[in-house]
């Protein structure tokens, strides 16, 4: 197999003129000239990221007690519960604390699978939901089933494992293997042509279909206008948008164009939600016809009566679906009457009725799904039984750098003629559970191993989020120089309530000569002088009016450092989440949290101090190009440069703030 093989030269039958190495990079194969070598590799690493994170879910419930559990976020116990009405058919059940109590600090947020049961989730049957709303004191479950006695006792909460996505990456995987796998580019995306730029040129085919003439918006800058005008023309093309160049911005053109162009279906896919959502918001302001499928509950609640399920509920046919429901439920009643011949006819009339509604709901989806120019989904999203065989001649992948690869096939399977990958390699890869697989190479996007294969990004080259000064380390030491701004610094005035070494140039390193520690759970880690001192920079920049506490955010690579400086600002009522709008307030996450987020201003603590010169993973570049580029108006950076400096990323950045002298020792004096 390819992958047993690494760095070897692989040949085709004897007498075929297309002989081909497979290049290996830092030992990951890069081409695959058989496809059975790529299923092989890729239907290993996924079956491993299952298995592990199973075991991961498995290990916790058996060998954790209840107390370790709650404490670290994993389980709420002796929770009440109601119902509390409906989403699109689902029931939704709210769980509060009991009365005097409060439900502590979790890891539950929108869109996480959940086991509900009393007790024990190993010896009962458990209930499936997806979270849909946390408030600071309760949660709302989208349930698959009613729960009995909802009201009576208290109820459990565990996070769940999901093992759809896997199936449906299999499923994807399996298609490749076929004689003639279901999308023309296959050859193309296992990189077997010598040129691989060349190939991606070529026009994509389209039978049967007369192209329409697309104009390029005149609202695009000169690197925008260059990648909209590749993927109008060409069959396979990657877009590199560094933080703040407008990626989701170019892709919503990009599809508005597909669209006008009328070259057959268009999905728009990415791998979370989030990015879903944005791409669905911004071709919803364009106009197009755009509609969402998957659960309502991990859609934007703005944006739920865009989804499948809502559209489906203002059908003209819904009135006589209702009629036939109340049909099957006044002869479901009467059952119990009948005897003989007359209850096997009951029988058969259920049977047939319940039948005629699936086929009127079918009949709705699909009116729903074909009157749509756009339809968006998650990567895992797609294999949804919804979308039946249906096949999309366009597809783009937002985020696709933090897809993993098999993910990404599953869209792609669905007959792609024309694909653009949307992403950068620059910033955080896909999360990898599995030890194993993100060794074996798991972490590697489907886009990033293109690029080594020799692919071309087109670069998005003006950044609108950052502060220039923000933005000028990550522009030198990740894009070659090639950011321009488009953003002015009188466009982004340093925020009042924090002493910035140079008002100018808001970016402030704080150094802090404290001491880390593991964290509760023995894995993460936790520095409690940097929280300290991170509490006080947050109040500080609070008091002085110029920002809401929604306008900051908190970033730390540790989940333990995040558990702790939630502990510190709980209570104050500035955490988003306490107030009435779960949107609002001070967010707190890890970095790994925030890809794709903005604040105007950014606080990160670092965590790392220790003699041995141990940074972890803040060894990883894409970790510190992403934290460094959040923030558009502000950049604090709390931290021990002793340690710090043992890592060459983040030494060049440290070298950085003392040449600009943005080092910040006066304000270890003025609090």
């Amino acid at each position: 197999m390819a992958d047993e093989k690494r760095g070897g030269v692989r040949r085709l039958k004897p007498g075929d003129s297309t002989e081909l190495p497979s290049p290996s990079l830092n030992g990951e194969t890069t081409r695959f000239i058989r496809a059975q070598d790529f299923h092989s590799r890729y239907s290993r690493l996924i079956t491993w990221e299952l298995e592990d994170e199973m075991e991961q879910v498995e290990e916790r419930l058996r060998h954790w007690s209840k107390q370790k559990l709650v404490e670290h976020g994993y389980t709420l116990i002796g929770v009440i519960a109601r119902n509390s009405g409906w989403l699109f058919g689902d029931r939704v059940v709210k769980f509060s604390a009991q009365k005097g109590e409060n439900l502590g600090n979790h890891r539950f947020s929108q869109g996480d699978i959940v086991t509900i049961c009393r007790n024990n989730p190993l010896k009962e049957i458990t209930v499936e939901g997806i979270v849909l709303t946390r408030k600071r004191n309760s949660l709302s479950v989208v349930v698959s089933e009613n729960l009995d006695k909802v009201r009576t006792g208290t109820w459990r909460i565990d996070r769940g494992a999901n093992r759809v996505a896997h199936d449906r990456m299999q499923d994807a995987l399996r298609e490749i293997l076929r004689d003639e796998p279901p999308t023309t580019l296959s050859d193309l995306l296992l990189g077997r042509p010598r040129d691989i730029n060349d190939s991606a040129k070529m026009r994509p085919e389209f039978r049967g279909v007369k192209w329409r003439d697309v104009f390029t918006p005149s609202e695009l800058n000169e690197s925008q206008e260059e990648a909209f005008k590749r993927a109008m023309t060409s069959r396979f093309s990657l877009i590199q948008g560094p933080p703040g160049t407008g990626k989701t911005h170019t892709a919503v053109r990009i599809l508005q164009g597909w669209a006008k162009q009328g070259t057959g279906p268009i999905l728009a896919t990415a791998d979370s939600n989030v990015a879903v959502d944005n791409l669905l918001e911004g071709l919803l302001d364009l106009g197009v016809k755009a509609v969402r499928i998957g659960q309502p509950v991990k859609v934007r609640a703005h944006l739920r009566s865009a989804t499948v399920r809502a559209r489906v509920e203002e059908h003209p046919l819904q009135e006589e679906v209702r009629e036939l429901l109340g049909l099957q439920e006044s002869l479901q009643r009467r059952l119990s009457t009948f005897k003989g011949k007359e209850k096997g006819l009951a029988h058969r009339d259920l049977k047939m009725g319940w039948k005629a509604i699936r086929a009127l709901e079918t009949s709705m989806s699909d009116d729903v799904l074909d009157g749509a120019e756009v339809i968006c989904s998650t990567c895992i999203g797609v294999g949804h039984q919804i979308l039946g065989q249906r096949k999309f001649s366009n597809i783009l992948i937002d985020e696709a750098t933090q897809a993993i690869e098999p993910a990404t096939w599953v869209p792609i399977m669905r007959s792609c003629r024309r694909l653009v990958l949307v992403g950068d390699h620059r910033q955080l890869p896909p999360t990898v559970i599995s030890r194993r697989a993100e060794q074996d190479g798991l972490r590697r996007s489907l886009f990033e191993r293109m690029i080594d294969a020799g692919m071309t990004p087109t670069m998005l080259k003006t950044q609108y989020r950052m502060h220039p000064v923000i933005a000028e380390y990550s522009s030198s030491r990740y894009y070659d120089n090639q950011l321009e701004n488009g953003v002015s610094a009188d466009d982004r005035i340093a925020p009042a309530g924090f002493l910035w070494p140079d008002w100018d140039a808001p970016v402030a390193f704080v150094p802090i000569d404290g001491a880390e520690e593991l964290a509760v759970d023995g894995k993460s880690r936790v520095n409690r002088d940097e929280a300290g001192w991170v509490v006080k920079i947050v109040e500080q920049l609070l008091s002085a009016g110029d920002l809401q506490p929604s306008d900051i955010g908190i970033v730390s690579p540790y989940n333990g450092q995040v558990q702790l400086l939630t502990d510190l600002f709980d209570g104050k009522g500035i955490l988003a989440g306490e107030g009435d709008e779960e949107a609002g307030g001070l967010e707190i996450r890890s970095i790994d949290g925030y890809q794709g987020r903005e604040k105007e201003v950014i606080v990160l603590s670092t965590v790392r101090a220790n003699h041995d010169g141990e940074v972890g993973f803040l060894s990883d570049h894409r970790r510190l190009n992403v934290a460094i580029t959040r923030p558009r108006r502000g950049l604090i950076v709390v931290g021990c440069a002793d340690t710090l400096r043992h890592d060459g990323d983040w030494e060049g950045w440290l070298e950085w703030v003392r040449d600009r002298k943005l080092e910040a020792w006066h304000v270890l004096q003025s609090y």
